[in-house]
């Protein structure tokens, strides 16, 4: 009667959860950093691009707004840590399945995006504490920036490749 579960989808199934926790205390966590300076959280932070922009941010945030950005930024290197093993594992199962069916080879280099994704997220990561330990210079609001505008992309692509390859699979079960 039941399925003896697999321990791989146990554990694909405790990676969702902790990113579904993550997701939901950062955003609790962003909610105490919508300012009129900064509309978008913690978002707004990290693509501050110019340095008087990020020191407008950081005057706009109250001490209790400070120290959840702090805890957003150090949370977020567990979460990307999850993410990035997530993404490439639900990579790893749409492939299989698809390739299964097709007996092609897929892309290897999409499978390390995620990583890839994560790496940038890191160094964004150490950007933003600089500045919120008072650093304010130009180096490190473009490095957020630009690390922060790579790791978009990166989990875009990812995700565009997921989502694309999900399609696929429900289409061909429904013929």
């Amino acid at each position: 009667m039941f399925k003896k579960i697999k321990s791989s989808n146990v554990f694909f199934v405790i990676l969702l959860l902790f990113l579904l926790i993550f997701i939901a205390v950062m955003r609790y966590l962003d909610s105490f950093l919508i300012t009129q300076s900064a509309p978008n959280g913690i978002i707004s932070f990290e693509l501050a691009k110019e340095s008087y922009v990020v020191l407008e941010i950081i005057k706009s945030w109250d001490t209790t707004a400070k120290f959840a950005a702090g805890l957003s930024v150090g949370i977020d290197f567990l979460f990307l840590m999850v993410y990035a093993v997530f993404l490439t594992l639900l990579f790893l199962r749409i492939n299989k399945k698809l390739l299964k069916e097709t007996k092609r080879n897929f892309n290897w280099f999409i499978l390390f995006l995620p990583i890839l994704a994560a790496f940038f997220d890191i160094l964004e990561n150490m950007a933003m504490i600089n500045m919120l330990l008072g650093d304010i210079q130009l180096k490190w609001s473009l490095m957020a920036f630009y690390f922060a505008i790579i790791k978009f992309i990166i989990l875009l692509i990812v995700i565009g490749y997921i989502l694309a390859g999900g399609i696929i699979l429900v289409f061909r079960k429904k013929k």
